[in-house]
């Protein structure tokens, strides 16, 4: 009995040791990714570590392949400071996002830069044609990575959430996508590999991408819409994306906005793309061009236009909707189009918000999202990576202040 607890307790203290190595590693990759590189003394100096933890951990990372030294910087005072940065070798991390119209695969390097993307078009997604694609296209990446396949962290996939519920508005029969009821994808794809794979929200997974990879690290609080068959989004509180209770937090899509002679309709039913398409399908024009990868839409001027004339009236409601609740600093557009088209976009729902009752509110600042069609396959990219080698965002905003 006494031999059985003195093990116990060595293991538990083993245990913690490990997970504090694990999550002070963690902490020194986040800082060195945020600030693109560091030394050893100025991340002594922010995380409260000793120098000789911090040694220890950043040779560990060196060894690890994670971490990669520049050059010397020399002129001051003492030893030349050796900055450290990342190592775009160090990790490679596959993202599949599932659409209603069409579905990616990307491989991501440890910087987060894309380094093999596959695509594919379909009427709907039908599980075994997914799975099918999703197989062959990452065995096309692990193809191009030579001897460096260990590097593999694993996948995330990015799929919205209920599929069946869209047969109707996506022209499939309801049994065909009643098969994604008791199929699990993330189950399905993880037998075939030794990594993880992780699942999220498709809109939530893009949201996730422009906190973590765009343009916009400046922004705490910001609400994020993400327009493609169907628009959805997602929430950034405090530096970190927020799923809330369910993981469904930020349901944009399902938002109640002033539809035609007094009617409220759902954001959904006004800023989607299905309702550009259905008008394309009605005047007997192919909407194909839609889904196509560099979202142009040439030769839809007319229809663009007057789509976005109602998405942005949608767009400007939803926003002063959530700027009510929390004070947000910007709202973020950005969706399955041409950077043309979201200016244009971004421009009219600002313009929409000038021409509301806007007492007692201070309006967010409408601004661009910075990664378009591909953010949701990088929102599933992302999944493996801070998994495995972040920590959260909120652990690091007194850095950024």
């Amino acid at each position: 009995m006494g031999a059985n607890s003195s093990f116990s307790k060595t293991l538990h203290r083993v245990s913690n040791q490990m997970g504090v190595r694990i999550s002070n590693e963690k902490l020194v990759l986040s800082l060195v990714r945020l600030h693109g590189s560091l030394s050893k003394a100025e991340i002594t100096r922010m995380t409260g570590l000793s120098a000789q933890t911090v040694s220890v951990i950043m040779r560990q990372l060196e060894r690890d392949q994670l971490l990669v030294r520049g050059e010397p910087i020399r002129g001051r005072v003492g030893q030349p400071s050796v900055p450290m940065s990342l190592n775009e070798d160090g990790g490679y991390f596959f993202g599949l996002k599932i659409g209603r119209r069409s579905c990616e695969l990307v491989m991501t390097n440890f910087l987060g830069a894309v380094v093999a993307f596959h695509r594919t078009t379909y009427s709907f997604p039908l599980p075994n044609d997914v799975e099918k694609f999703a197989k062959t296209a990452i065995e096309k990446a692990i193809s191009s990575l030579g001897d460096k396949t260990d590097r593999i962290a694993g996948l995330g996939i990015a799929i919205p959430f209920q599929l069946w519920n869209w047969a109707d508005e996506v022209g499939a029969k309801a049994a065909e996508m009643d098969r994604w009821r008791e199929y699990d994808i993330r189950e399905s794809i993880s037998k075939n590999y030794h990594w993880p794979v992780y699942i999220q929200n498709d809109a939530t997974a893009a949201c996730g991408a422009e906190l973590v990879f765009g343009k916009h690290k400046h922004l705490k609080d910001f609400v994020y819409f993400f327009i493609g068959t169907f628009a959805g989004g997602g929430i950034v509180l405090n530096g970190s994306l927020y799923t809330g209770r369910t993981g469904n937090a930020a349901a944009l899509g399902s938002m109640p906005v002033p539809g035609a002679n007094g009617s409220t309709v759902q954001l959904i039913d006004q800023a989607s793309l299905f309702m550009l398409e259905r008008e394309l399908v009605a005047q007997g024009k192919d909407p194909s061009q839609l889904w196509l990868s560099d979202g142009e839409w040439a030769d839809l001027e007319t229809e663009a236009e007057q789509w976005m004339q109602v998405a942005a009236r949608g767009l400007a409601h939803a926003t002063i909707a959530a700027a009510t609740i929390i004070d947000f600093q910007a709202v973020l557009i950005d969706g399955c189009f041409s950077p043309t088209i979201r200016t244009k976009l971004v421009e009219m729902t600002g313009l929409e918000i000038g021409h509301l009752d806007l007492q007692g509110i201070v309006p967010p600042q409408v601004e661009e999202g910075s990664l378009g069609p591909v953010a949701r396959a990088l929102g599933g990219a992302s999944l493996p990576l801070f998994d495995r080698y972040y920590i959260d965002q909120t652990m690091l905003n007194y850095e950024s202040e």
